[in-house]
């Protein structure tokens, strides 16, 4: 029986996938304006940066989806399930990515700047060359450990019809009336790619260590 059930949940991998490292790209970028923006030397722009943050980490993801999904058609905005779950995850995923980038960036002793201003190195420089290598090695593992929370929510996608791993799980179940067997089949299937996502994590770690000397 997993014979047929592994391959016909698999489908669902390549979908998954997808929505779970558009969702993560995105939801990075807009990650980095807000926390630019929550290091602002204007008060009005971080209080509107940290109120975005706060507000979208408190409210459940199966709640933005179903309000993307079902709410902006009647502001004649219709988007695919696809579009939905990816805009849903990655307004999500910029909230804690900004917080990960903030906690990477608090890591790096403010020596080190004033250091590379000594040195008449310019801004962008310092922060490029300097700063920023740090704090993404430092926010690495944070990374991973959220895209890999990122990839089980994606899971809720689901709900709004989205066809990853838990939605072909689903009709497998109907279909075979094995559904104890072909949820843990999709379990599977999430550990593996988790564990997949664990081990490249740690290579760039590594590998970022090496760079820039650290043991």
């Amino acid at each position: 029986m997993i014979a047929e059930l592994l391959p016909a949940i698999a489908r669902g991998v390549g979908l998954t996938l997808y929505v779970t490292g558009a969702s993560l790209l995105f939801g990075g970028i807009i990650g980095l304006v807000l926390v630019g923006a929550a290091r602002s030397p204007f008060a009005i722009v971080r209080g509107a940066a940290t109120l975005y943050i706060n507000v979208i980490r408190v409210i459940p993801p199966i709640t933005w989806l179903f309000l993307i999904y079902f709410g902006l058609p009647q502001y004649s905005l219709r988007l695919t399930t696809i579009q939905a779950a990816i805009i849903g995850f990655s307004i999500i995923a910029s909230a804690f990515m900004a917080e990960i980038y903030r906690s990477g960036l608090l890591s790096i002793p403010e020596g080190q700047r004033e250091a590379a201003h000594a040195l008449g190195l310019s801004t962008f420089t310092t922060v490029g060359h300097i700063i920023t290598p740090q704090a993404f090695r430092v926010a690495l593992p944070a990374i991973a450990t959220y895209g890999i929370g990122l990839l089980k929510d994606s899971a809720l996608a689901s709900t709004i019809g989205v066809r990853e791993i838990t939605y072909y799980a689903q009709q497998a179940a109907k279909q075979t009336h094995e559904g104890l067997l072909s949820f843990v089949v999709a379990g599977a299937l999430y550990i593996v790619i988790s564990l997949i996502v664990a081990v490249v994590a740690r290579r760039i770690d590594l590998t970022l260590r090496k760079k820039i000397g650290v043991a």
